[in-house]
């Protein structure tokens, strides 16, 4: 058979893997289909068999690696270190070259990266477009009537309520207590345009505990969700704009509130390895980079006072736990919390089933996973849910609709903000230039 994937790293690690098995127990899609092909074993095999030209990218072959959610726990669980997150993002990306998609099909995905995503301000405007249905009472029986496409209706059920507001970029918002330093926050496209509110409560949260927030003007997406479906060299072009506008800002950390997000920049000098002018600086920026919960607990210098009572339960952001390994600090930071009580998941590892943009393009499947995931939501009483990525909040909200369940979905710092009192300070931004 002729060779379609080039000989790159990924034959390299795809022979990291030793066959043990060790990670189908930890992965959703080989839960649901007990197949081979659909658990990370079976894919690397298939994968490995590419690269050495013995099998060709038939349908069945896009349609195994389409159905990988990338969640990642098949990392958390193996014990001989592979990566699998970039055995897989390097696949689809040498896929998409092997079978570029339609003519279409590849303008509709470019024009979303380039004209939606990359730009958060236009984002923003559509946002605000939304508003009204946002708004709308009736919203929940929309995205439960058949009558209603099945895609568009997931998609309606992924919607926040509207919450008006968005931090404005450039300046600086003040800290309030004694200056500890100062931080560059990275608002996400997605984030900013529809949970402006959680960005809001995290430049509250680092105020409060003595941090200059600078919100650089200008941003773009982190290239994550070009990255999940191959489309790496629009992740590359995504990720040099963001390096070039984060390093000329002067600051001590470059904060972010979203799990998905955060894995995509602290990844940036796997992204751009191969570029001899941005090799180096990727390195520099993603030693900058910081989770708002990994940055905020050793300098949580105010301890928060307001009571939240709630039994709480935290669902763990896939790339948060897996891609960066940040596990304890969001809970010791709900911990910190008067009035909170944590409870814990059964399998706090699993994936919700949001995974980028998979629950829109593999809904049947992502709803499987999602049910899972609410059934153990169930059985901890919770009256709360809480997340640390985007995604993640949306399926959670879908969640809490499908099983029309009366609970609160909130993230991280929302909680934080709440129990600091709440929303006063980003009135005191200073404009000032970054």
């Amino acid at each position: 058979m002729n060779q379609f994937f080039t000989p790159t790293a990924l034959q390299a690690l795809a022979e990291k893997c030793i066959h043990c098995g060790m990670c189908l127990p930890a992965c959703p899609t080989y839960d649901i289909f007990r197949t081979e092909m659909e658990g990370p074993r079976g894919r690397i095999a298939l994968m490995y068999a590419a690269v050495r030209g013995e099998i060709a990218p038939n349908s069945a072959f896009v349609t195994h690696l389409d159905l990988c959610l990338g969640c990642r726990a098949c990392e958390s669980a193996c014990p001989s270190g592979v990566p699998y997150g970039a055995l897989i993002e390097e696949a689809r990306h040498l896929l998409l070259q092997a079978r570029p998609p339609g003519r279409v099909n590849r303008f509709l995905r470019r024009w979303v990266f380039a004209h939606v995503l990359a730009q958060p301000v236009r984002l923003r405007r559509w946002a605000t477009l939304l508003s009204p249905l946002r708004r709308w009472r009736g919203l929940k029986r929309l995205a439960g009537a058949r009558w209603v496409p099945y895609r568009l209706r997931v998609m309606l059920s992924l919607l926040p309520p509207w919450v008006e507001g968005n931090l404005e970029p450039g300046g600086i918002y003040p800290a309030v207590v004694e200056r500890q330093g100062r931080v560059a926050f990275f608002h996400g496209c997605v984030q900013d345009a529809l949970l402006s509110h959680v960005n809001r409560a995290t430049v509250r949260v680092l105020q409060r505990n003595g941090f200059d927030v600078i919100v650089p003007q200008g941003q773009t997406c982190c290239g994550a969700a070009a990255l999940h479906v191959g489309e790496a060299d629009v992740a590359r072009a995504l990720a040099r704009r963001t390096i070039d506008l984060f390093l000329a800002v002067d600051c001590d950390a470059i904060i972010n509130n979203a799990g998905g997000c955060g894995a995509a920049l602290k990844e940036y000098p796997r992204l751009l390895r191969d570029d001899p002018a941005y090799a180096s600086k990727a390195e520099r920026f993603a030693s900058l980079v910081q989770d708002i919960s990994e940055f905020l607990l050793p300098r949580l210098r105010v301890k928060p006072q307001r009571s939240v009572p709630a039994r709480v339960v935290y669902v763990d952001s896939c790339h948060l736990r897996h891609g960066q390994k940040i596990i304890a600090a969001p809970r010791r930071l709900l911990n910190a919390i008067p009035g909170v009580e944590l409870v814990e998941l059964k399998q706090p590892d699993r994936c919700c089933g949001s995974a980028g943009v998979y629950n829109i393009l593999h809904p049947d499947v992502a709803d499987q996973v999602l049910d899972a995931k609410m059934a153990d939501v169930m059985q901890t009483g919770a009256n709360i849910i809480v997340t640390a990525n985007t995604g993640c909040y949306f399926q959670m909200l879908r969640g809490v609709r499908r099983w029309d369940l009366n609970l609160r979905v909130a993230h991280v710092v929302e909680l934080l903000d709440e129990a600091y009192g709440g929303a006063e300070v980003n009135r005191l931004r200073t404009s000032s230039s970054t």
